[in-house]
């Protein structure tokens, strides 16, 4: 890529290193050609003042260390694979200089595999639920026609009669083998009991794995089980689950298997078979696409027989809000649920459902998924169809949720997004203002190359860059209230310029010789003044969007909308 040669000297520099990244394509030839340029632009003896000598000298060795990794062959081939992280890898010392690409690869493959063995050593997966139940009924079921003369009576009693806690760590052994632990304790109006459960997993092949399952608990005796997981084809695979149940009254044996196909790209379609204790047979459709979510089952079994289907929305939006409404009817009865679920914050998801039943009556669900763990509190409130209790289990939650969004969430999101840019300007402060003086050595170091480049262009009424700002810009009324943070990068973006033609690829602006990041962390764009063919021009472009200029016409994206704008000032 011979239009990326500016970008050669920062290979070795982390500042500039991920924008240099897109030149690994390059031959010999033209990294042989950029290096001759570029130490004609940085050598030290070109410059008579102390200062610019030793800011040169700098930028020189940049040039001569990035050269000496791209032009040997083991380090180029690392770096043509695996790229800057490939060079970084301990343990390439001991790699033989005579190696293939192809052995390179193989030799990164064990290395990765070992750290990513040391790394499982130190690492679990923790899962838990927390489940409430309330019994709020007395809010709305009043069966007492002398409740109020009653002591205590005009303050309606709410309580907790249920509760479940569950929890799971996985303990990685090897890459293959994984050892995970469980327990859980439950409570029901004052009776309860616990379980522990161990179990072993072994990946057998790229295609399977089984585990092996041992429990214990007060309530249902010692558990011995085996699982199994197989693809039987791309498109196929099968799950089977077999179980010893010991108790007071016996062994009770249990059987689940389950079939699953591919239907197409976003449809799954399962088959269970389950024989034991509560033996089933259910079928069910699942689709799930980028917008939504459908599901149809059917069972036949004992007790529970049922045709369930549910439906969810998904709206494209940063918050992942999404809309669900279900039905089920069975011998037990039928439910009707809707309810909504949002991103309240970068880990946590809180959702409503609620839930109209015959003769279940109606309740109000409240989950709140916060990282891996699950906060689940069903609250009932009635045994009846009551309108009011529909309406409050509707209306309720909604005000709730508005309320707390305007006074505590979004504050809260708003004074830690500020904190994490102040924390994140802080930690790299000492680094910006080291790439700030690297960026105006560069400029300085650039001026002569600059004015040559100028009297080219002007000669042949070529590209000739006016003014470039590069940074944060204020274009929102609503935000005039914030300060522009820009720097200027019109020397810089001149010296890019070859043949009348300035080509900046698909990667952060920052990382160009002469740039720095004036706004850590924030949203940054390139806005250019340049003057082609006598005709002055404008553009505006995204941070990590390639740009091309001169150019006459709106650029749009593949979704249609405006991606880069060129506009002529007639």
């Amino acid at each position: 890529r011979t239009d990326s040669y500016f970008h050669f000297p920062h290979f070795c520099s982390c500042y500039y290193f991920h924008y240099f990244s897109v030149m690994f394509q390059a031959t010999q030839d033209e990294l042989k050609a950029a290096y001759r340029r570029l130490c004609m632009l940085y050598h030290p003896d070109k410059h008579r003042d102390p200062e610019l000598k030793r800011q040169a000298e700098q930028l020189f060795n940049l040039v001569h260390e990035a050269y000496e990794v791209l032009s040997d062959p083991q380090a180029r081939a690392i770096y043509d694979i695996y790229g800057k992280r490939g060079l970084d890898v301990d343990g390439w010392e001991v790699v033989e200089r005579k190696r293939t690409p192809a052995e390179i690869r193989e030799e990164y493959e064990r290395l990765q595999r070992e750290r990513e063995e040391r790394r499982l050593q130190q690492r679990t997966n923790p899962k838990g639920t927390i489940s409430v139940g309330i019994d709020a009924t007395d809010l709305f079921d009043r069966y007492e026609e002398d409740y109020e003369d009653m002591v205590g009576g005009g303050v309606p009693h709410v309580e907790i009669n249920k509760m479940h806690i569950s929890q799971s760590i996985e303990a990685p052994l090897t890459t293959k083998d994984t050892a995970i632990l469980s327990g859980s304790l439950s409570t029901h109006n004052g009776n309860g009991g616990g379980t522990i459960n161990l179990a072993l997993r072994r990946v057998t092949s790229a295609k399977g794995w089984g585990e092996i399952e041992l429990g214990a608990g007060d309530t249902h005796g010692p558990l011995f089980g085996m699982k199994i997981f197989r693809n039987l084809t791309p498109r196929f695979f099968v799950t089977a689950q077999c179980g010893l149940q010991f108790s007071s009254r016996g062994v009770r044996p249990g059987v689940t298997t389950v079939l699953a196909r591919h239907l197409d790209k976003n449809t799954m379609g399962y088959l269970q078979w389950r024989w034991g204790i509560q033996s089933s047979m259910n079928t069910s459709i699942v689709r799930d696409t980028k917008s939504s979510h459908f599901t149809f089952a059917v069972q036949l079994g004992i007790p529970h027989t049922f045709m369930m289907m549910s439906y969810q929305y998904k709206f494209q939006d940063e918050d992942q809000t999404k809309i669900k409404g279900s039905v089920k009817s069975g011998f037990f009865g039928t439910v009707l649920e809707y309810g909504a679920e949002r991103k309240i914050s970068r880990h946590s998801v809180l959702g409503a459902t609620v839930s109209v039943g015959v003769p279940q009556g109606v309740s109000l669900k409240i989950k709140l998924n916060r990282a891996s763990q699950t906060y689940f509190f069903p609250i009932h409130l009635t045994d009846q169809l009551l309108p009011s209790a529909v309406f409050y289990a509707t209306v309720g939650p909604l005000v709730f949720y508005l309320a707390i969004q305007q006074l505590i969430i979004r504050p809260y999101l708003r004074a830690q997004k500020e904190q994490d840019l102040e924390k994140q300007r802080e930690s790299s402060a000492s680094d910006i203002a080291r790439k700030k003086q690297e960026a105006e050595s560069a400029v300085l170091l650039m001026q002569e190359s600059v004015r040559r480049i100028i009297e080219a262009e002007e000669s042949r009424m070529g590209l000739i860059i006016l003014n470039a700002w590069y940074g944060k810009f204020v274009t929102d009324n609503s935000r005039r209230h914030e300060r522009a943070k820009v720097i200027d990068v019109t020397v810089p973006l001149q010296c890019l310029v070859k043949d009348s033609k300035l080509i900046l690829t698909e990667a952060t602006k920052s990382g160009l010789p002469g740039f720095y990041d004036p706004c850590v962390g924030e949203e940054k764009s390139l806005k250019v003044l340049y003057q082609f063919r006598g005709v002055m021009h404008q553009v505006l472009s995204g941070d990590t969007e390639p740009l091309r200029i001169p150019k006459q016409c709106k650029s749009w994206d593949k979704d249609g909308q405006t991606s880069v704008l060129d506009t002529t000032w007639i």
